[in-house]
């Protein structure tokens, strides 16, 4: 029996119930919103409720491909063991007196990957399949394990073991930087532009997809340019020309990027989903039309994060802001330390990786803060990948030592400290004053409300 609970959480595991329940298009009857007639807010949810009572997020629309829903985990089970037998057996695969440890690692993260495709829940994306995004995951657990695994080694073990996946690592790199000529003229301009505009511009086109707000992209724009200057004591490749951060940077490749990203989220997000299934598809274009269209979300929530709505709001929004900061500054000291270009492979997989990770990930927290009768937890992608990048963090706090011998500069203690007075300040006046001015009246009214009493007595 499929389990019919209307307050469960979409972000968690589900009872075994029958398949076909589950495919089924959802009842029309809504429950109401808020609790009893009263609203409620996202800190008076019960968030007690047992693992085993959430169910995950369902496909309720198209049951015109069945196939690709059912459970499948005996039938996966056994081509899995199969192809392990082929490659581990078969003497014409690996021949014998062949290094076979490579080879065994792929096979121990493939095997992981199926596992995490079959049996992790579900999270709030549904296209392409429910399963895609079970192995992207799989990878961002793979990829915790293996910083949790290099936060006990030292930098030079670390660097030696990524020899083992490059044998070309473990070589000192020049350092490079970009405030050589820093005389605005268009051939300086000209010259400034290369392969790393157009990373920049998809870069921020993929940030306006996940955070789908124009004011927080542009704030987190401006903020990380500050953290550039803040930071170019310790990475030569921070020091950029004036033009370059705020002209090349912040007005062309970072404006033009959230512009694509944020004009892809409005079509998204007023376009008529009305999914019709194969067998109801006629014709070879529409039915190819359709198959395209399974890589294509399934429905769009636009994003309204609302700031200066609450100090609570307020609060969430400054430390999505600063986790956000630390994973775009976390690969630039990661690639410096352990000596990899930034084309690397392993570098760009990185940033490819954490952006299909936040995807869902910001999805979870912006349902966990802003409608938690349906997310009574935190959802598994957005605790994973907070967990990745404060472990990323760790790492290099750790192998920062004795490697930034520079000390900060004076100017930019006093700029971050008048930067967290003004973050503390203005939340202070915004919500602090107005809520002292009404304890103070209720205050009064109280004192008056007992004078009165005494004088009628």
């Amino acid at each position: 029996m499929a389990y019919e609970d209307k307050n469960v959480s979409p972000t968690s595991q589900a009872e075994e119930s029958d398949p076909d329940a589950l495919l089924s298009p959802p009842s029309d009857a809504r429950p109401e919103p808020g609790l009893n007639g009263k609203p409620v807010r996202w800190y008076d949810a019960d968030r007690t409720e047992s693992y085993t009572r959430i169910a995950p997020f369902q496909e309720g629309h198209d049951t015109s491909i069945e196939f690709f829903y059912r459970p499948i985990t005996l039938t996966a089970l056994g081509f899995g063991l199969a192809a392990l037998s082929y490659v581990a057996m078969t003497q014409d695969v690996l021949e014998e007196g062949r290094d076979k440890r490579r080879v065994g690692a792929y096979a121990a993260v493939v095997s992981f990957l199926m596992f995490s495709m079959i049996q992790f829940r579900d999270g709030p994306f549904i296209r392409p399949h429910p399963a895609f995004w079970r192995a992207i995951l799989g990878i961002n657990l793979l990829y915790e394990l293996a910083l949790v695994f290099l936060l006990f080694q030292d930098l030079n073990s670390a660097r030696r073991m990524m020899t083992l996946l490059d044998p070309s690592l473990n070589r000192p790199l020049p350092e490079k930087s970009y405030a050589e000529n820093c005389e605005l003229t268009p051939q300086n301009i000209w010259d400034a532009i290369d392969i790393f505009c157009l990373a920049h511009a998809l870069g921020w086109f993929g940030k306006a997809m996940i955070l789908r707000d124009y004011w927080f992209c542009w704030i987190l724009s401006i903020a990380f340019e500050f953290a550039e200057y803040s930071l170019q004591h310790q990475l030569a490749n921070f020091a950029e020309c004036w033009w370059d951060h705020w002209i090349l940077d912040v007005l062309v490749c970072n404006w033009l990027g959230t512009y694509l990203g944020m004009k892809t989220c409005q079509y998204l997000e007023v376009k008529p989903y009305e999914w019709r299934g194969l067998r109801q598809t006629r014709g070879l274009r529409s039915k190819a039309r359709r198959v395209l269209s399974q890589f294509s979300p399934h429905d769009w929530t636009a994003f309204k994060w609302e700031g200066t709505a609450s100090f609570l709001h307020y609060v969430i929004v400054v430390l999505l802001l600063a986790v956000f900061l630390a994973a775009e500054l976390n690969p630039f000291y990661l690639k410096s330390l352990l000596w990899m270009e930034p084309d690397h492979p392993i570098v760009i997989l990185r940033l490819a990786g954490v952006f299909l990770c936040a995807l869902p990930a910001v999805r979870e927290l912006y349902q966990y803060i802003n409608n938690p009768r349906k997310a009574k937890r935190m959802g598994q992608h957005v605790w994973l990948l907070l967990a990745t990048i404060l472990t990323e963090l760790m790492v290099i706090t750790k192998w920062s030592k004795g490697q930034f011998t520079e000390p900060l500069p004076l100017y930019v203690r006093w700029a971050w400290m008048i930067g967290g007075i003004l973050l503390v300040l203005y939340p202070a006046i915004r919500f602090g004053l107005p809520s002292v001015r009404k304890y103070v009246g209720k205050q009064k009214q109280k004192r008056k409300g007992k004078g009165k009493g005494k004088k009628a007595q």
